[in-house]
């Protein structure tokens, strides 16, 4: 018998693939449709309906893959509830040093390029930035936003934070139950965890349709030249972030021996859903999939990267302390360093778990500017680029929570390195982490 001929055509082409060809569509159908030419004929615009659908699934399958995997992870595996509260206290501890350092690096990029001089507000309305500052957020808001006064409620809202901390104090009573009733309920969250999964496979087919659909709505929105507005904001963005992922991220990696190829397999396509959709929720649970993959115990990644999705927000935490300082130099006012520092630790408090509220670093922005007597017009002309910022810092707080949940694992003795890492990385993870920790197997 003849050897099969190997397959060859659009078979090959692999999900990744496929979204890259997607964006690049995507793009040109933005710019051959745009949305400012006038009443007549089509717009690429009207994509935006195949993007909401997109959007619509990845947020239908949070609450149930959340609540699923944080109960196995932890009644699964929590018969000592010390190891949960000290993945919390070493994750909390964790996510604080990270975002602070980001709030450092944007302030030294802001201080150093100003790209706020020269730009003008005069022409600008004050009217979104007072409506999005009427949004208070303090400390104590936060804290008791947490806390969910309605599974239903927090589950139809997809308030993740929430729904992590409902899952905790469920799995850790689910842990304390014998018998019958803890076979069965956890039977029950297996069975779903692995449902909700395959439900992911699913709905990643769909992917590349919906964000090229969101690419092209960016495009026939804004075209190709929106970056020319406040190009210098925009790229001042950018390369501060690219400066925190080689000098942070990247040093971090190396510090808790991650294997950094393998572990960029593994992030490049969520990594490619955040920044083309600019939604943490939709990378979400294809993060969760692949973390697991990697090796992280399901336990670790069920907890830490819903958890940093609230607390560990790197790339907004930089874009905010950017942008504040922005819109002082645009108004002309001479911030010096210590209020820039107040307004940082202002920032941080209040930055935490807002994941989830629409143009969430906008609504912190406003309420800080005008805490601190600064124009709000400024959140007028940030909103002209703010789709692209938003892609670049939501990316970055994805890879941010990502690696995240390998340094927990490492931290815990509970990440074994394969064969398949590479030279580099084994030189690198070749010894054990000098890392105090109580090492025990997962079952």
């Amino acid at each position: 018998m003849a050897p099969t001929p190997p397959r060859t055509g659009l078979r090959r082409i692999t999900q990744t693939q496929w979204i890259v060809v997607a964006m690049v569509v995507g793009v040109l159908i933005g710019y051959l449709f745009p949305d400012r030419a006038g009443e007549a004929g089509w717009k690429a615009t009207e994509l935006q309906v195949l993007s909401n659908v997109f959007l619509r699934m990845i947020k239908s399958l949070i609450v149930p893959l959340l609540f699923a995997t944080l109960v196995v992870g932890i009644a699964g595996h929590g018969d000592d509830m010390k190891r949960v509260g000290k993945l919390a206290f070493r994750s909390i501890v964790y996510f604080e040093i990270v975002t602070t350092i980001a709030l450092a690096v944007g302030l030294l990029a802001v201080n150093i390029v100003k790209p706020g001089v020269g730009v003008n507000l005069a022409s600008a309305s004050t009217e979104l930035g007072a409506e999005l500052s009427k949004t208070k957020t303090t400390f104590s808001g936060v804290l008791e936003h947490t806390v969910p006064q309605s599974f239903a409620e927090a589950a139809s809202k997809n308030e993740v934070l929430q729904i992590v901390f409902f899952a905790i104090i469920f799995a850790v009573a689910l842990s304390q139950v014998q018998g019958q009733a803890k076979t069965f309920m956890l039977s029950f969250c297996e069975s779903l965890s692995e449902v909700m999964f395959k439900f992911v496979g699913i709905v990643m087919k769909f992917a590349p349709i919906g964000i090229g659909a969101a690419i092209a709505v960016t495009v026939s929105k804004s075209g190709l030249g929106v970056l020319k507005n406040l190009g210098v904001l925009v790229l001042t963005l950018y390369g501060a972030l690219i400066v925190f992922v080689l000098f942070v991220l990247v040093p971090i990696a190396i510090m808790f021996k991650v294997p950094i190829r393998r572990f960029w397999q593994a992030t490049k396509e969520p990594w490619l859903i955040a920044f083309t959709t600019a939604s943490s929720e939709a990378a979400l649970p294809l993060a969760l999939q692949n973390m697991e993959k990697l090796g992280v115990p399901r336990r670790i990644v069920s907890f830490v990267l819903p958890t940093g999705y609230s607390f560990n927000l790197d790339g907004s935490t930089l874009y905010l302390a950017l942008a504040s300082v922005f819109v002082a130099q645009a108004a002309g006012i001479d911030m010096p360093i210590s209020a820039q520092i107040l307004m940082m630790l202002t920032l941080m408090l209040t930055s935490k778990g807002v994941a989830a509220v629409p143009r969430a670093s906008l609504v912190i922005l406003s309420g800080a500017l005008a805490q601190f007597g600064l124009p709000l017009q400024g959140v007028a002309v940030i909103l002209g680029v703010d789709a692209l910022m938003d892609m670049a810092r939501t990316s970055i707080n994805l890879v941010g929570n990502c690696l995240a949940t390998v340094v927990m694992a490492r931290w815990e003795g509970t990440f074994e390195l394969s064969s398949a890492d590479t030279p580099v990385a084994d030189a690198l993870a070749g010894t054990p982490l000098r890392v105090p920790a109580v090492r025990t197997p997962d079952a």
